[in-house]
């Protein structure tokens, strides 16, 4: 599982990157043709990893469950967020990534609900849940540079 962990740190790195070298405004600005902005989509790959990980193999979330019940799939963005939750989400990033790898040393694990994405994946064991949550942020993070682009045009920067 080390490549995974090794992949999981380095999407983060690059959602971190997002988070600290784009504007406040261009983080909560909707671009047009898109339904969430860059925003969103960074802290919605912070609550889906505590629930394909922890809610799904029965354990406690390791971060507050607001950001759950805020970016969970369904949910729609906050176009009021302040810089301190963006200094927060930075921290989350980091932090989720390092518990992670101490739980799964710890066999914090042991139990895992079988459940089915809405991508179509079964999800078994909690590997199989790293696994996808890889393929899931990077989804995400390719969704932030189209957005990323699609501001640059439109604001003509």
């Amino acid at each position: 599982m080390n490549y995974h962990f090794q992949a999981h740190r380095q999407v983060r790195k690059n959602l971190l990157s997002i988070l600290q070298n784009t504007s406040h405004e261009d983080l909560l600005l909707i671009p047009d043709g898109f339904n969430n902005n860059m925003y969103w989509n960074i802290a919605h790959t912070v609550a889906t990893q505590q629930l394909l990980h922890y809610y799904l193999s029965g354990n406690p979330f390791r971060i507050d469950k607001y950001w759950i019940e805020t970016y969970k799939k369904g949910t729609l963005p906050n176009l009021n967020v302040q810089k301190s939750e963006v200094e927060d989400l930075e921290f989350l990033l980091t932090e989720t990534s390092k518990i992670l790898m101490k739980d799964y040393d710890s066999d914090f694990f042991s139990d895992y609900t079988p459940y089915t994405t809405s991508f179509g994946m079964d999800l078994k064991s909690i590997q199989d849940a790293i696994i996808f949550n890889n393929m899931h942020e990077s989804l995400h993070y390719g969704y932030i540079m189209a957005q990323k682009r699609a501001i640059l045009g439109e604001t003509g920067r």
